[in-house]
């Protein structure tokens, strides 16, 4: 007689209704997997062709920006600096050949400090220094971006429209290398000075304009640094720029606050120099046409060899021309300008105005 051990069970098959029911649960399952699926592949190109067309944007607008730097004559270069964009926004999108970049999505202007923290808008008076570009993928402009799979669902295309606004930073801080004149003019009689109004600086300390009229006040050669630079010295800031030794002597004298630059809206004191000497004039004319930071002062004190100029600001002049003829008929011709130099260090706050050197630009910085 057998028994049925109360601890084993019989085991059952699957039945071919319940396999069937599997295979119906994974078939409707499918369709949003494969959907799922799709959305992912597409919405990944999407985003790639979007990083690709914002970094074309930012690189043609912080191109285009700097050369809005004016030139010697005061000018600023529109056309040049629309071209420029659409040759970087041609060299970024090689994927698509003959990218348009119409002219209304090329915007320039110059920023007002009270929004450019909020919604950057663009003024057009004043030097112009700011640039917003806008590139679209859609379907008008430039072909839309195509789809892989979401056109399944009636999706062929996506569009897709990015904006990069880049502006020219005003500079503040001078760093050792930056081109300098170590020759210093008055404060008042310069800002009076017209744009492209040229000066003649003699060797006797006389100013004069243009038309040969004297300019009340008068100049000076400075020691940017130690108080006793020689000729040589003064040569070689002309041609070389401003020198570590020079901040190290400033600041261990107690005249900056460090030695890693000269902060254009700082008041100090110089001492005076012997004056434009024939010896500086193989550096003087080695750099006619060129632009050099010059320091503005507004007071002097003392006499003679210890004749002390306060510097109160920073200004830009170019170089002219020269002539070395006895002290009377010695003279540099300078005149008001715009300088461009990546490694001046810029004023830190776009919404400030104040301290900044006129005239004087560095690295472009994007915004929004």
């Amino acid at each position: 007689m057998s028994h049925f051990s109360p601890y084993c069970w019989p085991t059952r098959r699957p039945t071919a209704h319940r396999t069937g029911a599997i295979a119906v649960i994974a078939a409707v399952l499918l369709i949003p997997m494969a959907a799922m699926l799709a959305f992912a592949v597409d919405y990944g190109y999407l985003l790639r062709e979007r990083s690709e067309l914002q970094r074309a944007a930012d690189a043609a607008a912080l191109a285009g920006v700097q050369d809005l730097v004016p030139d010697d004559q005061g000018v600023q270069d529109v056309a040049t600096a629309m071209a420029t964009i659409r040759e970087y926004v041609a060299a970024n999108m090689t994927e698509l050949e003959g990218f348009n970049v119409a002219d209304a999505d090329i915007e320039i202007g110059r920023f007002d400090p009270d929004m450019i923290y909020d919604s950057v808008s663009l003024l057009q008076d004043g030097t112009l220094d700011t640039i917003r570009v806008t590139l679209r993928r859609d379907g008008e402009t430039n072909p839309a971006i195509p789809l892989f799979f979401a056109n399944v669902f009636g999706m062929d295309t996506s569009d897709v429209v990015v904006t990069a606004t880049a502006v020219l930073q005003k500079a503040r801080y001078i760093p050792p290398g930056s081109d300098v004149l170590p020759f210093s003019i008055p404060q008042n009689e310069w800002n009076n000075m017209a744009q492209n109004e040229v000066w003649n600086i003699y060797g006797d300390g006389r100013l004069e304009d243009s038309h040969g009229h004297l300019i009340p006040g008068n100049w000076g050669t400075v020691d940017i640094g130690n108080e006793n630079n020689s000729t040589a010295d003064l040569s070689d800031q002309i041609i070389n720029g401003l020198r570590q030794d020079d901040l190290d002597e400033l600041y261990g004298d107690g005249r900056i606050p460090t030695n890693e630059y000269i902060d254009g809206d700082l008041d100090f004191d110089v001492q005076a120099d012997t004056g434009l000497s024939g010896g500086m004039k193989h550096a003087v004319k080695q750099i006619h046409g060129q632009t050099r930071l010059i320091p503005i002062y507004n007071g002097v004190s003392g006499n003679g060899n210890n004749t002390e100029f306060s510097i109160v600001d920073w200004a830009v002049c170019q170089v002219v021309d020269s002539r070395f003829q006895g002290s009377k008929n010695t003279y540099v011709r300078v005149k008001k300008a715009f300088i461009y130099d990546g490694d001046l260090r810029p004023q830190p706050d776009l919404a400030v105005s104040e301290g900044s050197i006129v005239g004087a630009y560095t690295v472009p910085v994007l915004v929004d």
